[in-house]
């Protein structure tokens, strides 16, 4: 059996969707903090059982049976984040999966001013260290983001941040479909994925005129420096947190860390990677 965490969520929700057209509903599971949002999977036949990672007690259980555990990434930074990482591939082992796999960013690096980035690459030690064959999806940055920095630049005419570098903007419907292809070809990495992105490299300059194209509304792209951006997005109410998390994302993009020429994601896929014009083109603008 095949167990996915977060089955009600973005991600894993597309994960099960995927692996329901491959595999028999009774061999997967979800493990999640609210079952009743999972009910419609429990009637397909899935098995779904409260998981919860603040509760080690209740991931051995949602886990039981499992030969392989689908661990998806919590959305918590710093320690609280590798604390629950921890918890859950401890569950995994105990419950006798025969291998964990989580999903990682490709700017995994311990050094990274992005603050999730370093949060991977403490849960890839765990995993290292734990003893159980596993595999980390080194996944791209999540296109959604981009998405999100273009629907605010179309209310005002201007995307406004600090100096940045190109990224591979990934659809999660690609990486959810890459991850159940994963969790059922017979050949598996051990260890980190190839960078599982898509091929496009694209700044906030290229960004800007490529959402100008699309949605016919002339978009600017303003650069300003780090401060007076962090102070801008606090200003508008941005936690401070938050606004520290996306300048990291910026410093990290300047020096290439979510950039990638791999092919792996495709491969997997047997099509082409969804393009990030593609992804604009079905979000509808904002009234100006």
């Amino acid at each position: 059996m095949i167990i996915v965490t977060g089955g009600s969520g973005q991600l894993g929700r597309g994960i099960v969707e995927h692996l329901l057209g491959r595999l028999p509903a009774d061999q997967v599971g979800v493990s999640v903090r609210d079952p009743g949002k999972a009910g419609d999977l429990a009637r397909r036949g899935v098995r779904v059982r409260h998981g919860d990672f603040d509760d080690p007690a209740t991931l051995v259980d949602a886990f039981a049976d499992a030969t392989q555990v689908l661990l998806v990434s919590v959305d918590e930074l710093g320690e609280a984040a590798v604390a629950r990482h921890a918890a859950a591939i401890d569950a995994a082992r105990r419950a006798g999966a025969q291998r964990i796999l989580y999903t990682s960013h490709l700017g995994a690096r311990a050094d990274s001013p992005f603050a999730a980035a370093p949060d991977h690459a403490a849960t890839e030690a765990l995993l290292r260290d734990s003893g159980v064959p596993f595999t980390a999806l080194r996944n791209g940055f999540y296109a959604d983001t981009a998405v999100m920095l273009v629907t605010q630049a179309l209310r005002t005419g201007t995307l406004v941040a600090p100096e940045d570098g190109p990224v591979c903007w990934t659809a999660p419907a690609d990486l959810a479909e890459a991850a159940a292809v994963l969790l059922t070809q017979d050949g598996r990495w051990d260890g980190p994925t190839p960078l599982l992105a898509s091929g496009e490299r694209i700044d906030l300059t290229a960004l800007a005129r490529l959402a100008s194209e699309v949605h016919g509304r002339e978009i600017t792209r303003v650069t300003v420096t780090e401060d007076e951006y962090r102070t801008a997005m606090v200003e508008h109410g941005t936690p401070e947190r938050l606004a520290d998390l996306f300048l990291g994302m910026f410093r990290a993009s300047r020096r290439g860390d979510f950039a990638t020429h791999d092919t792996t994601l495709e491969r997997l896929l047997g099509h082409p990677a969804t393009a990030i014009r593609d992804l604009l083109a079905r979000q509808p603008a904002p009234a100006p």
